[in-house]
Protein backbone atom coordinates (compact mmCIF):
# COMPACT_ATOMS: atom_id res chain seq x y z
CA UNK A 1 0.00 0.00 0.00
CA UNK A 2 1.49 3.41 -1.21
CA UNK A 3 2.57 5.30 1.86
CA UNK A 4 3.75 9.25 2.92
CA UNK A 5 7.45 9.51 2.09
CA UNK A 6 8.33 9.60 5.60
CA UNK A 7 9.26 7.16 8.30
CA UNK A 8 7.14 6.37 11.61
CA UNK A 9 7.95 8.21 14.62
CA UNK A 10 8.72 6.43 17.85
CA UNK A 11 5.79 7.66 19.61
CA UNK A 12 4.99 7.20 23.58
CA UNK A 13 1.15 6.15 23.78
CA UNK A 14 -1.28 7.16 26.25
CA UNK A 15 -4.52 7.75 27.64
CA UNK A 16 -6.40 10.75 28.51
CA UNK A 17 -10.00 10.18 30.61
CA UNK A 18 -11.86 13.59 29.64
CA UNK A 19 -15.17 12.91 30.63
CA UNK A 20 -17.12 10.35 32.19
CA UNK A 21 -17.66 7.32 29.74
CA UNK A 22 -14.92 8.71 27.63
CA UNK A 23 -11.34 8.33 26.80
CA UNK A 24 -8.73 9.47 24.49
CA UNK A 25 -5.78 7.23 22.75
CA UNK A 26 -3.13 9.87 22.75
CA UNK A 27 0.92 9.53 20.78
CA UNK A 28 3.74 11.69 22.10
CA UNK A 29 6.54 12.18 19.90
CA UNK A 30 9.04 13.93 21.92
CA UNK A 31 10.76 16.27 20.53
CA UNK A 32 12.48 18.94 22.30
CA UNK A 33 10.75 21.97 20.79
CA UNK A 34 7.65 23.51 20.84
CA UNK A 35 4.38 21.73 21.27
CA UNK A 36 2.26 20.98 17.54
CA UNK A 37 -1.15 19.14 18.67
CA UNK A 38 -3.14 17.40 15.54
CA UNK A 39 -6.38 16.31 14.82
CA UNK A 40 -7.86 14.27 12.16
CA UNK A 41 -10.55 14.03 10.61
CA UNK A 42 -14.47 12.72 10.79
CA UNK A 43 -13.75 8.60 10.50
CA UNK A 44 -9.80 8.72 10.66
CA UNK A 45 -7.58 8.30 13.31
CA UNK A 46 -3.83 9.78 14.43
CA UNK A 47 -2.20 7.22 12.53
CA UNK A 48 -2.85 9.02 9.35
CA UNK A 49 -0.99 12.04 10.71
CA UNK A 50 1.69 9.61 11.98
CA UNK A 51 4.49 10.64 9.00
CA UNK A 52 3.39 14.20 9.32
CA UNK A 53 5.27 14.02 13.10
CA UNK A 54 8.26 12.26 11.90
CA UNK A 55 8.76 15.65 9.32
CA UNK A 56 8.74 17.48 12.60
CA UNK A 57 11.16 16.03 14.37
CA UNK A 58 12.35 19.39 16.12
CA UNK A 59 8.58 19.94 17.59
CA UNK A 60 6.76 18.32 20.49
CA UNK A 61 4.29 16.35 17.91
CA UNK A 62 1.11 15.33 20.23
CA UNK A 63 -1.77 12.92 18.41
CA UNK A 64 -4.93 11.94 19.46
CA UNK A 65 -7.56 9.88 18.17
CA UNK A 66 -10.73 11.66 18.69
CA UNK A 67 -13.75 10.52 20.85
CA UNK A 68 -15.58 7.33 18.62
CA UNK A 69 -12.51 6.93 16.34
CA UNK A 70 -9.05 4.72 16.82
CA UNK A 71 -8.28 3.64 20.25
CA UNK A 72 -10.32 6.00 21.58
CA UNK A 73 -14.04 5.23 23.22
CA UNK A 74 -15.96 3.83 20.63
CA UNK A 75 -19.47 4.75 21.41
CA UNK A 76 -19.13 7.96 23.87
CA UNK A 77 -22.09 9.70 25.50
CA UNK A 78 -21.92 12.66 23.84
CA UNK A 79 -21.10 13.33 20.74
CA UNK A 80 -21.15 17.14 20.20
CA UNK A 81 -18.57 19.03 19.24
CA UNK A 82 -18.55 21.03 22.49
CA UNK A 83 -17.37 17.35 23.70
CA UNK A 84 -15.01 17.11 21.06
CA UNK A 85 -13.50 20.71 21.78
CA UNK A 86 -13.71 20.08 25.61
CA UNK A 87 -11.39 16.95 25.49
CA UNK A 88 -8.42 18.65 23.08
CA UNK A 89 -8.71 21.03 25.67
CA UNK A 90 -8.47 18.52 28.82
CA UNK A 91 -5.29 17.16 26.51
CA UNK A 92 -3.69 20.51 25.93
CA UNK A 93 -3.57 21.20 29.68
CA UNK A 94 -2.36 18.29 30.28
CA UNK A 95 0.48 17.96 28.20
CA UNK A 96 1.50 21.49 27.29
CA UNK A 97 3.01 24.01 29.66
CA UNK A 98 1.81 26.58 27.45
CA UNK A 99 0.08 27.40 24.09
CA UNK A 100 -0.12 25.25 21.38
CA UNK A 101 0.00 24.76 17.30
CA UNK A 102 -3.28 23.16 16.77
CA UNK A 103 -3.36 21.97 13.72
CA UNK A 104 -6.58 19.74 12.02
CA UNK A 105 -8.53 18.49 9.22
CA UNK A 106 -11.49 18.50 8.11
CA UNK A 107 -13.81 17.71 10.95
CA UNK A 108 -10.25 17.75 13.25
CA UNK A 109 -9.93 21.71 11.86
CA UNK A 110 -13.80 22.59 12.45
CA UNK A 111 -12.67 21.40 16.32
CA UNK A 112 -9.61 22.90 16.05
CA UNK A 113 -10.86 26.19 15.06
CA UNK A 114 -14.02 26.00 17.91
CA UNK A 115 -11.28 24.99 20.19
CA UNK A 116 -8.64 28.31 19.31
CA UNK A 117 -11.87 30.58 20.07
CA UNK A 118 -13.22 28.69 22.99
CA UNK A 119 -9.63 29.11 24.68
CA UNK A 120 -7.41 31.28 22.91
CA UNK A 121 -5.16 31.39 25.99
CA UNK A 122 -4.07 27.62 24.61
CA UNK A 123 -3.76 28.23 21.13
CA UNK A 124 -1.13 30.83 19.78
CA UNK A 125 -1.39 29.37 15.97
CA UNK A 126 -4.02 27.45 13.88
CA UNK A 127 -3.27 25.42 10.90
CA UNK A 128 -6.52 24.29 9.25
CA UNK A 129 -6.43 21.35 6.12
CA UNK A 130 -9.84 21.61 4.19
CA UNK A 131 -11.91 23.59 6.60
CA UNK A 132 -14.70 26.56 5.94
CA UNK A 133 -17.12 28.12 9.10
CA UNK A 134 -19.99 28.01 6.80
CA UNK A 135 -21.74 24.40 7.92
CA UNK A 136 -22.28 21.50 5.76
CA UNK A 137 -25.57 20.69 4.15
CA UNK A 138 -27.69 18.34 6.31
CA UNK A 139 -28.39 15.37 3.48
CA UNK A 140 -24.74 15.47 2.88
CA UNK A 141 -23.37 14.73 6.17
CA UNK A 142 -26.75 12.05 6.53
CA UNK A 143 -25.16 10.49 3.23
CA UNK A 144 -21.86 9.79 4.84
CA UNK A 145 -23.59 7.92 8.09
CA UNK A 146 -25.37 5.47 5.34
CA UNK A 147 -21.62 5.21 3.64
CA UNK A 148 -19.88 3.82 7.09
CA UNK A 149 -23.42 1.70 7.52
CA UNK A 150 -22.67 0.11 4.40
CA UNK A 151 -19.17 -1.33 5.06
CA UNK A 152 -19.19 -4.70 5.98
CA UNK A 153 -18.66 -5.75 9.94
CA UNK A 154 -15.51 -7.75 9.15
CA UNK A 155 -12.91 -7.99 5.91
CA UNK A 156 -11.42 -11.26 5.34
CA UNK A 157 -7.84 -9.02 4.57
CA UNK A 158 -6.55 -5.53 4.04
CA UNK A 159 -6.93 -6.35 0.57
CA UNK A 160 -10.65 -7.14 0.47
CA UNK A 161 -11.27 -3.56 2.28
CA UNK A 162 -9.94 -1.93 -0.59
CA UNK A 163 -12.68 -3.95 -2.93
CA UNK A 164 -14.89 -1.75 -0.81
CA UNK A 165 -12.96 1.77 0.23
CA UNK A 166 -11.91 2.02 -3.34
CA UNK A 167 -8.19 3.08 -4.77
CA UNK A 168 -7.52 6.57 -3.53
CA UNK A 169 -5.14 7.63 -0.62
CA UNK A 170 -7.75 7.74 1.95
CA UNK A 171 -8.91 4.01 1.04
CA UNK A 172 -5.41 2.84 1.74
CA UNK A 173 -5.25 4.73 4.97
CA UNK A 174 -8.63 2.93 6.01
CA UNK A 175 -7.18 -0.12 5.06
CA UNK A 176 -4.31 0.14 7.27
CA UNK A 177 -6.16 1.48 10.38
CA UNK A 178 -8.62 -1.84 10.45
CA UNK A 179 -8.10 -3.74 13.71
CA UNK A 180 -7.63 -7.31 13.82
CA UNK A 181 -10.28 -9.54 14.93
CA UNK A 182 -11.22 -13.11 15.04
CA UNK A 183 -9.74 -14.65 11.23
CA UNK A 184 -10.21 -11.02 9.60
CA UNK A 185 -10.11 -7.06 10.28
CA UNK A 186 -12.63 -4.60 11.47
CA UNK A 187 -13.09 -0.74 11.30
CA UNK A 188 -12.47 1.05 14.34
CA UNK A 189 -15.64 2.76 14.14
CA UNK A 190 -19.15 2.22 14.92
CA UNK A 191 -21.31 4.42 11.91
CA UNK A 192 -23.98 5.50 14.18
CA UNK A 193 -21.29 7.24 15.70
CA UNK A 194 -19.60 8.85 12.94
CA UNK A 195 -23.15 9.89 11.92
CA UNK A 196 -23.71 11.59 14.78
CA UNK A 197 -20.61 13.84 14.90
CA UNK A 198 -20.89 14.35 11.15
CA UNK A 199 -24.36 16.21 12.03
CA UNK A 200 -22.43 18.90 13.71
CA UNK A 201 -20.97 19.82 11.32
CA UNK A 202 -24.12 21.37 9.74
CA UNK A 203 -24.13 24.46 12.05
CA UNK A 204 -21.74 27.64 10.59
CA UNK A 205 -19.29 28.72 12.94
CA UNK A 206 -18.51 32.28 11.53
CA UNK A 207 -18.92 34.16 14.95
CA UNK A 208 -16.10 31.66 16.40
CA UNK A 209 -13.94 32.14 13.24
CA UNK A 210 -14.18 35.91 13.08
CA UNK A 211 -13.18 36.28 16.72
CA UNK A 212 -9.61 34.95 16.06
CA UNK A 213 -6.82 36.93 16.96
CA UNK A 214 -3.88 34.42 16.16
CA UNK A 215 -2.04 33.44 12.93
CA UNK A 216 -3.86 30.81 11.13
CA UNK A 217 -3.03 28.74 8.16
CA UNK A 218 -5.29 27.34 5.88
CA UNK A 219 -4.69 24.69 3.10
CA UNK A 220 -6.75 23.88 0.72
CA UNK A 221 -6.42 21.02 -2.39
CA UNK A 222 -7.27 22.16 -5.81
CA UNK A 223 -9.34 18.65 -5.92
CA UNK A 224 -10.84 19.26 -2.50
CA UNK A 225 -14.56 19.40 -0.92
CA UNK A 226 -14.70 23.05 -0.72
CA UNK A 227 -15.81 25.63 -4.11
CA UNK A 228 -13.64 28.30 -5.04
CA UNK A 229 -16.35 31.22 -3.31
CA UNK A 230 -16.22 29.15 -0.21
CA UNK A 231 -12.19 29.28 0.28
CA UNK A 232 -12.05 32.68 -0.67
CA UNK A 233 -14.88 34.22 2.23
CA UNK A 234 -13.40 32.09 4.61
CA UNK A 235 -9.88 33.42 3.81
CA UNK A 236 -11.27 36.73 3.79
CA UNK A 237 -13.70 36.53 6.86
CA UNK A 238 -10.60 35.87 8.97
CA UNK A 239 -8.14 37.90 10.78
CA UNK A 240 -4.47 37.11 10.14
CA UNK A 241 -4.77 34.35 7.33
CA UNK A 242 -2.39 32.95 4.91
CA UNK A 243 -3.68 30.74 2.11
CA UNK A 244 -2.02 27.92 0.41
CA UNK A 245 -3.51 25.99 -2.30
CA UNK A 246 -2.35 22.42 -3.18
CA UNK A 247 -3.67 22.00 -7.15
CA UNK A 248 -2.74 17.93 -7.22
CA UNK A 249 -4.20 17.81 -3.52
CA UNK A 250 -7.83 15.99 -2.51
CA UNK A 251 -9.42 16.94 0.88
CA UNK A 252 -6.90 14.62 2.31
CA UNK A 253 -3.68 16.25 1.41
CA UNK A 254 -1.63 15.02 4.05
CA UNK A 255 -2.06 11.43 2.05
CA UNK A 256 -2.37 12.06 -1.22
CA UNK A 257 -0.14 15.27 -1.42
CA UNK A 258 2.58 14.60 1.30
CA UNK A 259 5.77 16.70 0.64
CA UNK A 260 3.81 19.86 -0.11
CA UNK A 261 1.55 19.65 2.78
CA UNK A 262 4.59 19.24 4.83
CA UNK A 263 6.38 22.20 3.37
CA UNK A 264 3.19 24.03 3.88
CA UNK A 265 3.43 23.72 7.51
CA UNK A 266 6.44 24.02 7.79
CA UNK A 267 6.85 26.93 6.44
CA UNK A 268 4.16 28.19 8.83
CA UNK A 269 5.89 26.85 11.57
CA UNK A 270 9.23 28.11 11.37
CA UNK A 271 9.26 31.24 8.95
CA UNK A 272 13.05 31.94 9.14
CA UNK A 273 13.52 28.13 8.28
Amino acid sequence: MPTPSAQEPRLREFTVVTAPGAHLQCYDSGGPGPVVVILHGLAGSAREFFPTAAALPEFRTVLLDLRGHGGSTRCPPDLSLEAFVTDVVRVIEEEAAGPVVLVGQSMGGHTAMLTAAARPDLVNRLVLLEVDAGGGDPADLAALGDYFASWPASFTSRKAALDVFGDGALAYAWAADLEPYGDGFRPRLDAAVMAAAAAGLGKTRWTEWESLRIPVLAVYGGKGMFRPHAKDEFVQRGRQVSRVDLPSASHDAHLDAFEEWVHALRSFLDPAG
